[in-house]
């Protein structure tokens, strides 16, 4: 943010305007906003020429701060602000040190000015003053019959990039609002540097006329909202958030702590102020807008790799409930042993320990996902028998071709479990073709290695403590056929519960509210 001009109330460079805000600045008490460093940082005339009275504080109902101050006797009320709400309490302006009342045409041309700064991008502040008489204390009711001096001017570009980083936002399917205090020539002017669609910019004036539930409509449609204060930037975010919508909400200002804290990521940055940073989730140290996109797609990576492990894990534990419960009702013997239920467990999930470094599809990772137990359940139900399936046929292989014992009856299904629970993975771990969407690496070996040595494991020393006894090769013959079998089944119910499952309703996109410093 940077001081970029100071100008009489027609537009003509004049110094009045800045000296008047100057003292305003320095004199005020409380956090200072960005216009107030701006200007402070010019520097201006020395503070001991100006005593400072009182201080009529700032509010978003007025939108402007007044200070009193002692000059050579002479007191006056200096105020700054939003230009409309400046401008309505002048009756006079003043241009090189001459005074001529603010009468209708001259108020108009006045308006203009700040209007066209506002079309340009500039931040305008308007600054009058007024000659007070002397008294104990001063209210918003002394900020009448003041003197225009004139407008500052500030320059805040956007920052480098951020168009292109909003494109890509707006490909994944985020939706970028802006929500901010500058009124709508300003944010247009912003929108249209960004590529933001500012056709329809809703204004403080009319959310306030608003209920609720029609804030919550016009807030899905509009883009823009400009001259909101701090309260109705919360109702945007709950409106938002009643519509099933995942908000996020980026602010800098003690005025947006409220909104922070109200939306689902609160998102501040390292040189906000401290009550916005202690209300926020996150804080980026950098003012890069392409931290929070990639942030974005790597929470849904993140959460792909989540949903694999619990799909996985559901339908697999599933199964192998009614497996065990079906073996237990005809067999005289355990179906296995409790130290190979744990190993089995333990291979199982260490085959599954790389997942987080698992490649997630291109069309999961571009779409807005939202947590769905449904899913889960449903795909757990169906997909889980399958695999009882597969279990009670290697049960009848096992007694009835091989004559198993108990001893290789527990080492067959030990070998088979393990096989199809942890190969189904490659399957899984994609809503596509597994032959098109690749493993990564780790989660290659580590599942292949899990595999093996549950194959090898029976020929090793550590058969006999384990329980286990060599197989015969015929059974591996088995084995490869049935585990290529139960891949391809559970490949084909798993496209159609996919296309089921994700038929059900689209997920709802996110929606990023992204305020500008207000």
């Amino acid at each position: 943010m940077m001081l970029d001009r100071h100008l009489d109330p027609f537009g003509q460079v004049s110094e009045r305007p800045f000296t008047l805000a100057y003292v305003n600045s320095s004199h005020q008490t409380g956090i200072k906003s960005p216009l107030d460093a701006a200007i402070l940082q010019r520097g201006g005339p020395l503070p001991d020429a100006y005593r400072k009275i009182d201080e009529i504080p700032f509010d978003f109902e007025r939108r402007r701060l007044s200070v009193v101050v002692d000059n050579g006797g002479e007191r006056l009320l200096i105020t700054k602000g939003a230009p409309e709400g400046v401008i309505a309490c002048c009756t006079t302006y003043e241009v090189d040190d001459r005074r001529a009342p603010l009468d209708q045409t001259m108020r108009a041309r006045c308006e203009a000015t700040y209007r066209e700064l506002s079309a340009q991008g500039s931040r305008v502040l308007a600054v009058a003053y007024a000659i007070v008489p002397p008294q104990a204390v001063y209210s918003a009711r002394d900020e009448r019959e003041l003197v225009l001096a004139g407008f500052v001017t500030f320059f805040d570009p956007p920052m480098e990039g951020v168009a292109e980083t909003l494109r890509a936002l707006r490909r994944d399917g985020v939706v970028v609002k802006i929500l901010t205090g500058d009124n709508e020539l300003v944010a247009q002017h912003v929108c249209g540097q960004v590529g933001l669609d500012s056709a329809r910019i809703v204004g403080g004036d009319e959310i306030e006329r608003m209920t609720d539930s029609a804030l919550a409509a016009v807030a899905e449609r509009t883009t823009v909202f400009a001259r909101v204060s701090p309260a109705q930037k919360n109702r945007i975010i709950l409106a938002l958030k009643s519509r099933n919508h995942v908000v996020g909400f980026l602010g800098d200002g003690i005025n947006d702590a409220p909104s922070i804290h109200t939306a689902d990521v609160g998102v501040s940055v390292a040189t906000a102020v401290d009550v916005a940073k202690d209300a926020a989730d996150i804080i980026l140290l950098e003012r890069d807008l392409d931290v929070l996109h990639a942030g974005i797609l790597e929470g849904r990576r993140a959460f792909g790799n989540v949903m694999k492990y619990l799909l996985m894990g559901t339908s697999s534990n599933f199964g192998n409930m009614f497996s065990m419960a079906g073996a237990f009702l005809f067999l005289p013997f355990l179906p296995m042993l409790p130290t190979q239920i744990l190993l089995n467990n333990f291979l199982y999930d260490l085959a599954q320990i790389t997942i987080p470094s698992d490649n997630v599809d291109d069309a999961f990772i571009r779409t807005p996902q939202r947590w769905n137990i449904g899913i889960i359940q449903r795909f757990m139900v169906v997909i889980g028998p399958i695999s009882s399936i597969y279990d009670f046929l290697t049960f009848g292989v096992l007694l009835w071709v091989f004559r198993a014992s108990e001893a290789l009856f527990q080492t067959g299904w030990f070998v088979e479990s393990l096989a199809t629970q942890t190969l189904v993975l490659f399957v899984i771990r994609t809503a596509g073709s597994p032959l098109r969407s690749r493993p990564s690496l780790p989660l290659a070996v580590t599942t292949v290695l899990v595999v093996l040595i549950g194959v090898i494991l029976p020929f090793t020393p550590l058969a006999a403590t384990l329980g286990l006894v060599p197989l015969p090769g015929a059974y591996f013959v088995f084995l490869g056929g049935v585990t290529l079998t139960y891949l391809v089944l559970v490949e084909v119910v798993k496209r159609r519960l996919m296309r089921k499952l994700l038929g059900m309703g689209p997920a709802t996109p996110e929606t990023k509210a992204i305020t500008p410093e207000s």
